[in-house]
């Protein structure tokens, strides 16, 4: 049997949502798919050594080394591999990806899917203007990951009509676990109470709203933060100022997710601005309850019996929140949440059906 062969576009291939939603996609695709992905940014060998899942897919890998800022020669090089691999879909993710990839795909008449995973980049009006005349020269199949990003795209941009189809997580893979040997193996303490945080160290993750929470909560629970970011010497020097560092244990990039979503009690992320996360859908597939401020699409992303959801900005309602997280007793477990609607295989197998 033929396979369809679909190729990814992404901007770069750097750990984070759109990127790893983009390996799972080509990881768990079904039978009939050959999946690739091209990444836009990003030198092919310094890129893979960086993240170590890449390795054993480096073969279904491309990259186009294109520099950052406007580069028209891109397209064709791009049109070039789409003939050179005979591609038959071109999946775009995100404004920059639907740019390159999707001019290069309307020029070799290859049907185009287009997934946007955050809409507030539309809020600027020059963006807005691009993304509407982008959308009318390339017309996708256009898909928002969340119910949120699809009428935030709707009322910026009312000629498109989103397809929802909400991310979901591998369940086969993230899976409860047992809390003592995944904390021994990250080196975290057993005898506390563990809140777990998996974003980059940026601005826009607000991981200083999260140290100020932690600062007011009692000693015996810790923060656990994975991920690199510019903000890393920033946060360890507040982490100091608030006499929280001994509680604070810097992780950097963790390569292994499942270990650590199995060693926290709760996770948090405290993000200012977010399209559906996969981070705490992961987390609740392994069984642990998630507090999330209520930005984007985590709305989405919460289960709705376990998860709890507050004001982006507040750490008094933060630290609030992550208290009545921590003080459960009843116990709901919120796998079943991802189980029934945040599955990978249901969004696989809705996008197959657009190929």
């Amino acid at each position: 049997m033929t396979k369809k062969r679909v190729l990814q576009v992404v901007q770069h291939l750097q750990p984070g949502g759109i990127e790893t939603m983009a390996l799972d996609l080509m990881e768990r695709a079904g039978p009939g798919r050959d999946v690739q992905i091209l990444s836009l940014e990003g030198e092919r060998d310094a890129t893979i050594r960086a993240w170590p899942r890449l390795t054993k897919l480096a073969d279904r890998l491309h990259f186009l080394e294109k520099r950052p800022g406007l580069d028209p020669t891109a397209v064709f090089k791009l049109v070039s591999l789409l003939r050179k691999l005979s591609v038959d879909v071109v999946h775009t993710h995100h404004i920059g990806p639907l740019i390159y990839g999707g001019v290069a795909g309307r020029l070799s008449g290859i049907r185009i899917i287009h997934t946007e995973h955050d809409a507030w980049h539309l809020n600027e009006a020059r963006r807005s203007r691009v993304q509407s005349l982008i959308n009318r020269l390339v017309r996708p199949v256009f898909v928002a990951d969340a119910n949120l990003v699809a009428r935030a795209v709707k009322s910026a941009i009312p000629a498109i009509n989103p397809i929802v189809i909400h991310n979901g997580v591998d369940t086969d893979k993230f899976v409860p676990g047992e809390k003592i040997t995944a904390r021994r193996n990250l080196g975290l303490p057993s005898d506390v109470k563990i809140i777990g945080c998996a974003a980059r160290l940026e601005p826009v993750k607000s991981h200083e709203l999260l140290l100020k929470a932690l600062s007011l909560l009692p000693n015996n629970v810790h923060l656990a933060l994975a991920g690199d970011g510019s903000l890393s010497h920033e946060l360890r020097a507040m982490a100091g100022a608030l006499e929280i560092a001994p509680r604070v244990h810097f992780l950097g990039s963790v390569n292994n997710m499942v270990t650590f979503h199995q060693a926290q009690d709760v996770f948090c992320l405290a993000s200012k601005k977010e399209g559906l996360p996969l981070s705490p859908l992961e987390a609740q597939a392994a069984g642990c309850p998630v507090v999330l401020t209520d930005v984007g699409g985590c709305s989405e992303a919460a289960c709705p019996e376990t998860g709890f959801l507050v004001p982006p900005g507040s750490e008094g309602r933060l630290a609030r929140g992550l208290s009545q997280a921590l003080g459960m007793t009843e116990h709901i477990d919120p796998r079943a949440f991802v189980l029934e609607h945040r599955n990978l295989q249901t969004t696989i197998k809705a996008y197959e059906a657009l190929h």
